[in-house]
């Protein structure tokens, strides 16, 4: 038996093609209006990207002129001539600061008085390359004048040659290092019938025109026998420290419990000494440290100079370069307290003579024309007023 397709009707072809041809047109339709819209598109990219071209070939053109015209130029000499001014400016702060420290040494600085006058005379006449180069000239001689006084320091043919601090009090002696000798003036106390006791003019942080006094105004507002300048600050008559006079930024804790410069000592790897009833203990960083009152003083100051027996800094292995100074200095073995001065020494060498002395732990301070010490008297000093200071109290 064959099998027969079922007969279709005419119509129903006639409508099927019908249908199939509008489809078929539909999509060519389509097909031709995406293809004209993707070229207006890219026509329309083409004539933007044309008009950003040339609209910034007409920004340039602009520039150019912008740069040929004299206010431009004028704007770019001004920036030259500011920039000449600030760096000829801080060179003349760098040889006045360098000035006042060769005066805490010699009383003979005429030349170099007027050697600094004759270069803020070319600077009044904005002759900056002639100032910037009467300024290098200056800042080389002083250096030189440094050195030639370091050079001729005498050790007093008098003073006691020994290697051992005093078992109390004061004593001026002769340490002899394995690089050389030093003359070192030293106080020796018992913390276990003495305090260590931190002083400071003002009792909260300070950042310009800061109170300061003396350290005999120390010494006899606490009824101290014995007291030392202590850290580091920016002396009111350095042009550098203009809007900082007399400030410190190192941590501190004062005889009155008071914190200074907390907040922005929380991360500092500054080393700080603890003065506590009877002893003293070193941290390496302040940040080590946190805000107990319940100790006698706190201060901070860098560098170690011995930690543990050992010498802490040694001028990355040449301790003789550098300038030389008298060097503040404090430190313990043990229940003895030491308060001295180092002269004539680098900082490292100042580390090799503490030392050679058998100190155990001790820490810089303070040096240049800050630099004081006290026993019953001035045995160094007194030099410029200072902020704070290190003092031996009786209990």
């Amino acid at each position: 038996m064959k099998f027969k397709l079922p007969k279709i009707p005419t119509k129903i072809f006639k409508i099927i093609g019908g249908i199939f041809l509008v489809i078929l047109i539909s999509a060519t339709s389509y097909l031709i209006y995406s293809k004209i819209q993707q070229d207006g598109q890219i026509t329309s990219l083409q004539s933007d990207r044309s008009k950003l071209d040339k609209q910034l070939s007409n920004l340039n053109i602009e520039l150019e002129d912008l740069k040929n015209q004299d206010q431009y130029k004028i704007n770019k000499e001004l920036e030259a001539n500011i920039k000449q001014i600030e760096k000829t400016y801080l060179q003349a702060v760098k040889s006045y600061e360098k000035l006042l420290g060769l005066k805490n040494i010699s009383k003979k600085t005429e030349k170099f008085d007027s050697l600094f006058a004759d270069s803020l005379t070319l600077l009044s006449k904005r002759n900056y390359a002639s100032a910037e180069t009467s300024l290098n000239s200056l800042n080389k001689q002083i250096d030189e004048e440094t050195k030639k006084i370091s050079s001729t320091f005498q050790i007093p043919t008098n003073a006691t040659q020994s290697n051992t601090p005093p078992g109390s009090g004061y004593a001026r002696q002769v340490v002899s290092t394995d690089i050389g000798e030093f003359l070192v003036g030293i106080v020796s106390a018992d913390m276990n019938s003495t305090r260590v006791i931190v002083d400071s003019a003002s009792d909260s942080d300070c950042t310009n025109d800061c109170p300061v006094l003396s350290l005999e105004d120390y010494v006899s507002r606490n009824g101290a026998f014995a007291g030392i300048n202590g850290s580091y600050f920016c002396p009111a008559d350095y042009p550098s420290c203009s809007d900082k006079k007399n400030s410190f930024d190192t941590l501190l804790m004062n005889k009155n419990k008071k914190y200074i410069n907390s907040d922005n000592n929380v991360y500092s790897t500054v080393p700080a000494v603890i003065f506590q009833n009877g002893s003293m203990r070193f941290v390496g960083r302040s940040l080590d440290w946190g805000r107990d009152t319940g100790v006698d003083g706190v201060l901070a100051m860098q560098p170690l100079l011995v930690s543990g027996g050992n010498i802490a800094f040694n001028g990355d292995g040449e301790p003789k370069r550098g300038s030389k100074g008298n060097r503040s200095f404090v430190g313990s073995t043990g229940n003895t307290a030491y308060i001295g001065v180092v002269f004539n020494a680098t900082v490292a060498e100042a580390a090799h003579a503490v030392h050679a002395l058998g100190i155990k732990d001790a820490l810089n301070l303070d040096s240049g024309g800050s630099t004081a010490l006290w026993s019953g008297s001035y045995k160094v000093g007194p030099g410029r007023n200072i902020p704070n200071a290190i003092l031996f109290v009786h209990k």
